[in-house]
């Protein structure tokens, strides 16, 4: 006699923010989906929406509110979890029917809050979560978080706050995990934190056993234990500490990717003084040109904060000439932006918005012209390029060692039919503009 089994729940998820909240959203999901849940792709079909909010910025937060709003009016069952959790009494002044407030990676109060709201299906019969997890990722590339929170107070910043001091994850868990995620089909492993150079120091550095061996919890060996998987490697967030440098070997014997993102947010001294951040840009030059020296091809990326309370046009004008010495690969800017809870905010001298802009718009224009340098010279070599989609006409869209997905460049193909998401392959390169790179794949 056949059993007809009960129809489960439906949860819909927004994700917002930074990809270690997207891996926060994945973690949720997969626990749900474990509970007996069914996922949903519109609101109309959802017993409960998770909104996983960002308020990092006051842009973010109205970014996040908007997206409460809106599934508030789509579905009007809601549960509102990540960073702006913490902002819990303004979230219910402007929508006081959520059913919950979580904050930043408290899984398991979300999962009450979802199991209070629609209660799961005991079903005993099917297998509901794969043995990678549920994923907001493509198939072929995944985020692997290696630890929470952070030991810094730089001035512009509230994710201590947010998310507290550095908690660091073992480091059999976390090659565990990675082992998992190549098993289920990744080929590009994106290691987050917020800082990841700082990985192991809350916990001492402790070793722990893996595959018949001790991992010590630092992001030296961790970086070569992940780089055994067969899987790109690359790392993210990464303040440069003097123990990156024993990172950068790795890339060279083609052990993790060549790629570093750092975080450098300006190089005038006085700016970074007052960013409470460290001050010793020429250092940084003199281990990039180093850096370079041992692994030619690593692709350095980094961010920066123009209209920083105090910034003069000297200050500026000293940031835009040490991008000239760094010639870093991939440059994002971004408009200093007051936080509530900052300790930016009460600095003197605020710059005028109309300052900030038009030293975003030169700072961008100086970046790009770098870029554009860069990926000239490119042309004319093969490098190895992960498919991240493909089409029916033969066009093909991936990314080099030196592209982070969807902070990046691209590479485009032509006559790429055949190819599929996931695969890598070998791509001669033909042309290229400021921030992406055109060619065809190599047989054979």
């Amino acid at each position: 006699m056949a059993t007809t089994l009960p129809a489960a729940p439906k949860v819909g998820m927004v994700s917002l923010g930074c990809p270690k909240a997207l891996v926060d959203s994945e973690r949720i999901l997969t626990k749900l989906r474990s509970d007996g849940y069914d996922l949903s792709s519109s609101y109309e079909d959802a017993d409960v929406v998770l909104v996983n909010t960002c308020g990092f910025l006051d842009s973010a937060k109205e970014e996040s509110l908007e997206a409460i709003g809106e599934a508030m009016a789509e579905n009007g069952r809601v549960i509102v979890t990540g960073c702006m959790g913490n902002e819990a009494e303004a979230i219910r002044a402007r929508f006081p029917d959520v059913l919950a407030i979580t904050g930043a990676h408290q899984y398991e109060a979300v999962v009450n809050a979802v199991h209070e709201a629609s209660p799961p299906v005991p079903n005993a019969f099917v297998d509901l979560v794969p043995e990678g997890g549920l994923k907001l990722t493509p198939r072929h590339y995944s985020y692997l978080k290696i630890s929470e929170g952070c030991n810094h107070r730089c001035a512009f910043c509230i994710i201590p706050s947010l998310r507290g001091d550095l908690v660091s994850r073992r480091p059999d868990a976390i090659l565990r995990e990675a082992e998992k995620l190549v098993a289920a089909g990744t080929k590009e492993l994106l290691i987050i934190s917020q800082d990841t150079s700082a990985y192991g120091v809350d916990i001492r550095h402790q070793p722990r056993e893996w595959k018949g061996r001790e991992v010590r919890a630092h992001m030296t060996d961790l970086a070569r234990e992940l780089g055994s998987l067969g899987a790109w490697v690359r790392l993210h967030y990464v303040y440069p500490y003097p123990h990156v440098n024993d990172v950068v070997p790795l890339m060279a014997d083609g052990l993790i990717t060549p790629y570093l993102d750092i975080p450098f947010q300006h190089a005038a001294p006085s700016v970074l003084k007052a960013m409470k951040r460290p001050a010793n840009e020429a250092k940084v030059l003199e281990r990039i040109r180093g850096w370079r020296e041992i692994c030619p091809d690593i692709a350095i990326r980094s961010s920066f904060v123009v209209g920083f309370p105090g910034e003069t046009e000297t200050d500026f004008q000293y940031l835009l000439d040490w991008l000239d010495e760094a010639q870093l690969d991939r440059v994002g800017a971004f408009r200093f932006e007051p936080v509530e809870g900052a300790a930016a905010n009460e600095l003197p001298d605020p710059v005028p918005e109309e300052v900030k802009e038009e030293r975003y718009q030169r700072i961008m224009e100086k970046t790009a012209a770098i870029s554009a340098a860069k990926l000239q010279a490119k042309i004319g070599r093969t490098l190895p390029v992960i498919i991240d989609l493909a089409d029916e006409e033969g066009g093909a869209t991936g990314r080099s060692q030196a592209d982070a997905p969807e902070i990046d460049g691209e590479v485009h193909l032509r006559d790429a039919h055949d190819l599929k998401a996931g695969e890598i392959v070998n791509v001669l390169i033909e042309d290229a503009d400021e921030h992406d790179l055109f060619g065809v794949q190599v047989k054979g």
